[in-house]
């Protein structure tokens, strides 16, 4: 189960986030007005699960007329965990309070979790953040309380304009294929899909995107990796690596006792 989030029919209402937080008492995180944008909440940390980003471009929409005021639009974007495929957050969790749920989803379980703090650079997205004055780690869990019941998550429930769609990963990766389709046509030639290939480097998202601009432009990576990637060939080296310096030890003592038996 997983998340498709349609940014082209995002109007950047925040019901979301207020959904979000309502259901999972998730603490209110300031609501400072940064002066830059509309976005009072600038990202995802460990008291804001779901973030909708606010970027005013100088471009028209598709094949939209320029108006007297010069090209514009706005992109609006509600980012959440992506819960990857491959989770690097789960692999480096030493107590085991990350984990993956029957509907492929990654959770926290704070009453296990002892604020380390491993997962949060591990996170190729930068999702996962400890909350202050509480040290352990928070994030979305696709209301996992919710789907276990048969529920939509708060999110998808309370979006207006079905920006956030909850379903099979199969069926909505279909759907989100049509729609690219049905922009391209209307000549929204830059929509293109964020997090859906199973080839990847984190083996898909099951949380991804329609975007109407390079992923960057929403400040996502472009080629997500999952960061633990390497370990399996770093320990086997770093194996190697002692062996060999176990085997020049003994060889040393090998040849100190010859000679000690030559005297």
């Amino acid at each position: 189960m997983g998340f498709f989030t349609d940014t082209s029919v995002c109007i950047g209402c925040k019901a979301c986030e207020v959904a979000c937080k309502e259901w999972n008492g998730v603490p209110e995180d300031g609501l400072e007005f940064t002066g830059m944008s509309y976005d009072n909440t600038q990202g995802l940390d460990a008291d804001t699960w779901r973030h909708v980003a606010f970027i005013e471009q100088d471009k028209p929409m598709g094949r939209a007329e320029t108006g007297a005021a010069g090209d514009l639009r706005w992109l609006m974007a509600s980012d959440v965990c992506k819960h990857c495929t491959h989770a690097a957050c789960l692999d480096v969790c030493p107590t085991g309070s990350l984990f993956r749920t029957e509907f492929g989803t990654v959770v926290v379980q704070e009453d296990i979790c002892n604020g380390c703090g491993y997962c949060v650079p591990a996170c190729p997205y930068g999702v996962i953040d400890r909350r202050e004055g509480d040290g352990r780690a928070w994030k979305c869990t696709m209301c996992y309380d919710r789907i276990g019941v048969g529920m939509e998550p708060a999110c998808a429930k309370a979006c207006p304009t079905e920006s956030i769609q909850y379903g099979p990963l199969d069926e909505l990766r279909e759907r989100a294929a049509l729609r690219v389709d049905q922009l391209h046509d209307q000549g929204v030639d830059d929509a293109r899909l964020y997090g859906h290939d199973p080839d990847d480097g984190v083996g898909g998202d099951g949380a991804f995107f329609l975007l109407l601009d390079e992923p960057e432009v929403y400040g996502l990576p472009p080629d997500p990796v999952v960061t633990t990637r390497d370990l399996p060939s770093m320990w086997r080296h770093a194996g190697l690596a002692a062996a060999g310096l176990l085997g020049g030890v003994v060889a040393a003592f090998a040849v100190h006792g010859r000679a000690g038996g030559g005297r």
